[in-house]
């Protein structure tokens, strides 16, 4: 009976050192933030007011002086806004904090034939018109609100456009459209973005579902720190995959 015992002692403490050296090797793997593969996007419910559900890509790419009523060719990637879609319905939607968030595109139009409109319109229909070259492109280019214009209003919806026009008959030759809303920070996530690194505010703004400051603090890190992954998995979290190496380009400046 005393053998019996000793060799259940031994069993237990050779088991409890084994299950202890277990812990210890997975805590660095529990706290090993170097990859983001934990970076999801939670949209928010969509709205229920939206008539049109807008459009995220164009059908495909046109050149100069072809037929509008011409079926368009998918030969090379689409006018696309880098913004979430809802699958059930088509529904071209995200929210911000900012008065004057970051709208980003990727453009596959050279500037030598074709120049941008960007116009956004508020609730009451009101529309602001805004110019811009496309210098740099093809490539993602990022349209930014000026502050000398009307700021976004807490709780108010906004639809936006993007027009692209052939210079040398000014038809429209690729649109996309969509909603954005501005919402009120909550506080206790301003105190956790306060405290956080770039890295881990991309992760909770998408997680919080905030899709506009998620991509602009992405896209910075993408441009300060090549090694940083948040710019791909926040696109591939949205099905934008194909547009995560496309370069970002230098430009453009919206005016009235």
């Amino acid at each position: 009976m005393k053998l019996s015992m000793q060799k259940i002692q031994i069993f237990l403490a050779i088991s409890l050192t084994f299950l202890s050296s277990i812990d210890v090797q997975a805590q660095p793997a529990n706290t090993n933030g170097k990859l983001n593969q934990s970076l999801i996007f939670a949209a928010p419910p969509p709205p229920k007011d939206i008539g049109e559900p807008g459009k995220r890509a164009e059908a495909g790419s046109r050149g100069c002086g072809q037929d509008i009523n011409k079926p368009l060719t998918s030969s090379q990637k689409r006018l696309t806004a880098l913004v979430p879609v809802y699958s059930n319905s088509e529904l071209v939607f995200g929210t911000t904090i900012a008065e004057y968030p970051s709208f980003l595109f990727y453009v596959p139009y050279s500037s030598d034939f074709a120049s941008g409109e960007f116009v956004l319109e508020d609730e009451a229909q009101n529309q602001t018109t805004y110019k811009t070259s496309l210098t740099g492109t093809p490539g993602v280019v990022n349209l930014r609100l000026p502050s000398k214009t009307t700021s976004l209003e807490i709780g108010k919806q906004y639809r936006w456009y993007l027009n692209i026009y052939c210079q040398k008959d000014n038809q429209i030759i690729a649109n996309v459209e969509g909603y954005v809303k501005r919402e009120q920070l909550k506080p206790a996530l301003k105190t956790q973005l306060e405290k956080a690194t770039p890295r881990q505010q991309v992760n909770l703004y998408a997680a919080n579902g905030i899709w506009y400051e998620a991509l602009s603090v992405a896209s910075e890190l993408r441009r300060t720190n090549l090694q940083d992954t948040s710019w791909t998995a926040l696109l591939q979290a949205v099905g934008l995959n194909d547009f995560a190496t496309e370069p970002k380009v230098e430009c453009c400046n919206l005016e009235n």
